[in-house]
């Protein structure tokens, strides 16, 4: 399968054998036995405290701004300190929307370590999404840019629980624009709230146990709303562990590694362009990079020449996010002007690829070890990794589960509320991926039913139609929940229909994905509309947007003049549909 000496088997059992870093052991969490990573930090503070040891290197880099490791570990617990002066508790919501900046990090290390659960909301939402999370958290403060601020501020009054807004500037040479004060809430800019930071600032004294929430990342919603998808310190720092392992395993297997002509390691530069709200940005990114030690370089918003640019001047050793990220810096005409000789990692995920990516990303990038993976927001992240001569191997599927990862078949239509022996098994066996582990999350905030039909006994019902091969790799199929990844974004169609369900001259729609040559997938949108009217698709694209994020709004709109095609029981069949529009794309080219 690969030019490995060693397979994937021998490996991962040398690993994670008896004291070794990533041994694996059988524990019972909430009630439910799984596989752990023995040597795992037991929360987040902890893997703060472990940063201070790379001391003066960069930690964190934006245009013209550089906060090494110990600065970042000073100004995180500064602001615990603030922010306890708030009267912030363990429990309570600390909610960022913002786009990437340094001050994007430091609030969510200073929420973290006083034990708060941090909100990272989406920073492309509207005001009405935006408020809907504020709302539906609970968060009684949210560090905002000076865009998301103007965004939320005529909400204020709709929000009861929020008390305080901190402010980020996108520009540290003018003082934070803050505009009115309102007779509630507290509008304070970031510095001010900061102010002078201690040399010798240490985070307050809070326990924090390994199953106490940390995070409430928002997904899909069956209800036309998003759900806040609760993890907690155990769920984070097992998929921070999960990245080691993978890479690890992949340097013994294939060699290779970020090492000088002395044969020293040399320390990661990872040029940060997926959004740290998401949780490939946050969990897979911030977190894992501040326990390694690297440099994580943020853009003010994805360009590939600049991220040339930047490659080339910080010395980056890994990008990816998404695929379309990686296809658009190797299609850049100016792409052989610049040295990229750095690069030793190009990872991705959250997306389809297409397969002749493998062998483009191995090309432009000699020394380059491009890898895929899988996971979701409700697994933290990561779930399984290929890379390598096995992602070259087997483009098409997203690897191995990780060691402390269980993984099942299942079909559809299985009413169960766990995997049994007897439900087939083998390479051709397709049906839903359930998922168990330690990086599973205990579910969605203030959502008892929406949890229960997606979690059972320590299981994810993933939505996901998947297969396993005879190496235990695993291939994303199709998927089963009604959701369209476009550019790493997630859509969820429902969102978008119930929008278009509020025109006036709306009948009936549904909202599907098509592929898109560098986006993974466009949104799409079939209306039937009610007798007599007429509209144009410019008009209904205008009214989406109107109420929801870019990403979100429908690219393409198609007219039926019949009823939308549906089952027996009334549910529109989006599989026919999609295909039956993909044929006549292909038949009009």
């Amino acid at each position: 399968m690969s030019d490995a000496a060693l397979s994937i088997a021998e490996a991962t059992a040398l690993m994670t054998a008896p004291g070794q870093m990533f041994e694996t052991e059988r524990t019972t969490v909430n009630g439910i036995e799984m596989t752990v990573w023995k040597n795992a930090p037991a929360n987040l503070r902890v893997v703060l405290d472990m940063s201070r040891g790379h001391g003066a290197q960069d930690c964190l880099v934006y245009e013209d701004q550089r906060v090494t490791f110990e600065e970042n570990y000073r100004i995180a617990a500064t602001l615990a300190h603030r922010l306890v002066g708030l009267g912030v508790a363990k429990g309570d919501r600390v909610a960022i929307a913002a786009r990437n900046l340094p001050q994007w990090a430091m609030a969510f290390w200073g929420a973290i370590v006083v034990g708060a659960v941090v909100v990272p909301v989406n920073a492309w939402w509207t005001t009405e999404e935006l408020t809907y999370g504020l709302e539906d958290s609970g968060s009684s403060v949210v560090f905002v840019d000076e865009e998301r601020l103007e965004r939320i501020r005529p909400q204020f009054d709709e929000l009861p629980a929020l008390s305080t807004v901190i402010v980020i500037s996108e520009d540290p040479s003018r003082a934070t624009r803050i505009g009115d004060p309102h007779p509630r809430v507290s509008i304070v800019a970031f510095e001010h709230f900061l102010g002078e930071v201690d040399a010798d600032a240490s985070p307050p004294d809070v326990d924090i146990a390994p199953d106490d929430d940390a995070t409430m990342f928002y997904t899909s919603g069956t209800t036309g709303h998003p759900k806040g998808a609760v993890g907690t310190h155990r769920n984070l720092v097992t998929n921070m562990m999960g990245l080691f392992f993978s890479g690890a395993r992949a340097a013994m297997r294939f060699g290779g590694g970020n090492l000088d002509a002395e044969g020293n390691n040399i320390p990661n530069a990872i040029l940060l362009s997926v959004p740290l709200f998401h949780a490939t940005g946050c969990q897979a990114v911030l977190i894992t990079n501040v326990a390694a030690g690297g440099k994580l370089v943020m853009m003010h918003h994805f360009d590939a020449g600049r991220a040339l640019a930047i490659i080339e001047a910080e010395r980056i050793t890994s990008f990816g996010g998404v695929p379309t990220i990686a296809m658009q810096i190797l299609d850049h005409p100016d792409f052989a002007k610049f040295d990229t000789s750095s690069v030793s990692s190009v990872a991705y995920g959250g997306a389809p690829a297409p397969p002749d990516l493998v062998k483009r990303i191995k090309a432009a990038f000699p020394k380059g070890q491009p890898s895929n993976g899988y996971g979701l927001t409700e697994t933290s992240a990561g779930v399984c990794s290929n890379s390598g001569p096995d992602y070259v191997a087997k483009p098409t599927s997203c690897g191995p589960p990780l060691p402390v990862c269980d993984v099942a078949i299942v079909p559809e239509e299985f009413e169960g509320d766990e995997p049994i022996d007897d439900l087939a098994k083998g390479p051709d066996v397709v049906g839903e991926l359930w998922i168990k582990g330690p990086m599973v999350i205990r579910g969605y905030w203030n959502k008892p039913e929406a949890t229960a039909k997606a979690f059972t006994k320590g299981w994810l019902r993933s939505g996901d139609i998947a297969r396993i091969d005879e190496d235990g790799f695993v291939y994303i199929v199709d998927r089963a929940k009604d959701m369209i990844i476009r550019g790493g974004e997630n859509v969820y169609s429902v969102m978008v229909e119930a929008v278009i369900f509020e025109h006036p001259d709306v009948a009936d729609c549904a909202v599907v994905g098509l592929p898109h040559q560098t986006l993974g997938e466009e949104v799409a949108a079939v209306v039937v509309l009610r007798p007599g009217r007429v509209i144009e698709a410019e008009e209904l694209m205008r009214h989406v947007a109107h109420h929801l994020a870019r990403y979100e709004v429908p690219t393409k709109i198609f007219f039926l003049s019949t009823p939308l095609p549906r089952n027996p029981q009334g549910k529109i069949l989006k599989r026919e549909l999609r295909a039956s529009l993909i044929e006549q794309m292909e038949t009009a080219s």
